[in-house]
C-alpha cells in the first residue's frame, strides 16, 4: 500500500501531484493508493470546509483507490500524539511507501529529523525549521521502527506551487468565502477541474462549509463553571481565568480574543475550543494517552507518566532556586530527582467555624485556581457549597499548579478527616 495522510481541504493542484506520485509508486508495484483523510476535525483542530464525503470524491478522482477515515483524535490530541497514532495505524495496516511534499531537500529532512530522533523527543519542534511536521513525521517513523521492526519508506515532491507561488488551501477557503461561495477564476487555476465540479456540488448542497456550534461552544463558555472548565482537557488556569473575565461572548472571535490573552496560539486555540465544544475532559485524554502508551505508540517523553515526572522535577528544582525554565532544560538533559513524584497527597483548607458542622467525610473536592491565581476547591454539601483556598507546601503547591497548567492531567479530590482537622487528598492521574 502506498500511503497519503492529510486533510485535503480541498484537494488542489498540490494535493494532486502528491496522488500521481503515490500513484506512480503504486503502478511500479501493482499496489494500491491509500488516503489517510481526516474526519471530524482538521490536523489543526478546526472544523472542514468541506465535508468528509466530498473531499473523499476529489480524492479518488484525482487517482486514489480507497479512503481510510481517520476520525476521534484532532479534537482530542496535540499533533505530537496524532501523528504517531496515524503513522503506527498506516504501518499496521500494511502502508509501505508514504508520499509527502517538502520545500527543502530531502537530505536535509533527514539531518533536522536525526536530532529528535536521537533525543526520542517529538514534541517541541522548533517553529523556524522548515518543513517541521514533515521532519516530524519521518522522525517518529524512525522511532517506531522499534516497535514494528518495519517503517514506511518516505518519498518527497516538491510542495505545490503555481507561478512559483505556494498554494495555500487557508487562501483558497478565504477567496471562496469572500466570493460568497462562489469559485474565483484565481481559485479555480489552483484546483484540478474534478474538484472544481464537486465543490460546486457541495455549495449547492449547502454543505460548504461546515462549523463548529456555535450555540453549544457560546453557551459552555458563557455558563461553565471554573471547576469545570479547568477539567476541560487543554484548558490552563490563565486560559480559564482569561474566559471568564471575557463573558458574555456571543461569536467567536471574542472567545479567540480572550485566548489569545493567556498567550494562546491559534492552534492551541482551536484545539481547546474543540474541547469545550466536545466536552472533552482530561480523564478522556489521560486514558486516551494511557490506551496508546500501552500500545507502544507514544514516545516516552510524551507518556503521562514522564509528564507528571518532569512537572515533579520542575518543582523540586525551583525550590532549590532554579527557575522554571532552568529546571525543564535539565529535565530535557536527563537529570531526575531521587525520590517519585507523589501520585497522592493531602492540601489543608481555611475553613470558617460555621461551615464545619456542613462537612462530611468522602465529599467531593472540585479544584480550581481563583481570580487572584490562588489554588482552591468547592465542595457541595447538603446545605451549600464551601470554597476554601488550599494550603500546600511551597514544593507542593508548585508541583499541583503545574499540573493544572499541563492541561491534560486531571485531578481529583475527596474531603478527609485527619487527627488535625480536615484535609483535601488530592489524587493526580
Amino acid at each position: 500500500m502506498i500511503g497519503i495522510s492529510a486533510d485535503f481541504d480541498p484537494v488542489h493542484k498540490g494535493h494532486a501531484s502528491l496522488i500521481g506520485k503515490a500513484r506512480e509508486i503504486a503502478d511500479e508495484k501493482g499496489d494500491e493508493v491509500v488516503i489517510y483523510l481526516n474526519k471530524g476535525y482538521s490536523a489543526n483542530h478546526a472544523p472542514f470546509f468541506v465535508s468528509f464525503e466530498g473531499r473523499s470524491k476529489m480524492a479518488l478522482e484525482a487517482g486514489a483507490d480507497r479512503i481510510v477515515p481517520i476520525e476521534g483524535l484532532h479534537h482530542r490530541l496535540t499533533m505530537s500524539y496524532t501523528v504517531p497514532i496515524r503513522i503506527a495505524m498506516m504501518i499496521q495496516d500494511g502502508v509501505t511507501d508514504y508520499v509527502d511534499a517538502a520545500e527543502v531537500n530531502p537530505a536535509q529532512i533527514k539531518k533536522y529529523a536525526a536530532r529528535f530522533i536521537k533525543r526520542g523527543i517529538f514534541s517541541g519542534i522548533p517553529r523556524n525549521l522548515p518543513n517541521r511536521n514533515v521532519i516530524r513525521w519521518y522522525a517518529v517513523n524512525e522511532f517506531l521502527y522499534q516497535r514494528f521492526n518495519r517503517k514506511m519508506e518516505f518519498h518527497f515532491i516538491p510542495e505545490g506551487k503555481v507561478n512559483g507561488e505556494k498554494i495555500s488551501g487557508r487562501q483558497i477557503r478565504s477567496e471562496i468565502l469572500e466570493n460568497n461561495l462562489r469559485i474565483p477564476g484565481s481559485v479555480k487555476r489552483l484546483l484540478p477541474k474534478s474538484t472544481v465540479r464537486i465543490l460546486e456540488e457541495e455549495i449547492d448542497k449547502g454543505t460548504v462549509p461546515e462549523t463548529r456550534n456555535m450555540d453549544i461552544l457560546l453557551k459552555r463558555l458563557n455558563t461553565t463553571s471554573r471547576h469545570h472548565l479547568l477539567n476541560t482537557a487543554h484548558l490552563n488556569a490563565e486560559a480559564v481565568e482569561h474566559i471568564i473575565q471575557g463573558r458574555w461572548y456571543q461569536a467567536e472571535n471574542q472567545v479567540w480574543a480572550s485566548l489569545r490573552q493567556a498567550g494562546y496560539g491559534p492552534v492551541l486555540s482551536r484545539l481547546a475550543l474543540s474541547c469545550v465544544e466536545e466536552d472533552v475532559t482530561r480523564r478522556e485524554i489521560y486514558e486516551l494517552i494511557q490506551d496508546y502508551e500501552k500500545q507502544g505508540i507514544i514516545p516516552p517523553d510524551q507518556t503521562v507518566e514522564r509528564v507528571i515526572e518532569r512537572d515533579w522535577f520542575v518543582s523540586s528544582m525551583v525550590e532549590t532556586g532554579l527557575t522554571s525554565s532552568e529546571a525543564h532544560e535539565k529535565f530535557l538533559n536527563g537529570a531526575r530527582t531521587k525520590d517519585k513524584p507523589l501520585y497522592s497527597f493531602d492540601a489543608g483548607l481555611h475553613l470558617r467555624s460555621f461551615e464545619l458542622p456542613k462537612l462530611e467525610e468522602g465529599l467531593k473536592a472540585y479544584l480550581y485556581v481563583d481570580k487572584r491565581g490562588v489554588l482552591a476547591c468547592e465542595l457541595k454539601t447538603k446545605e451549600g457549597k464551601v470554597k476554601s483556598p488550599l494550603k500546600l507546601p511551597g514544593k507542593m503547591a508548585t508541583y499541583l499548579r503545574l499540573l493544572v497548567d499541563s492541561q491534560i492531567i486531571p485531578l481529583e479530590g475527596e474531603l478527609v478527616k485527619r487527627k488535625r482537622g480536615w484535609r483535601i487528598r488530592l489524587i493526580v492521574g
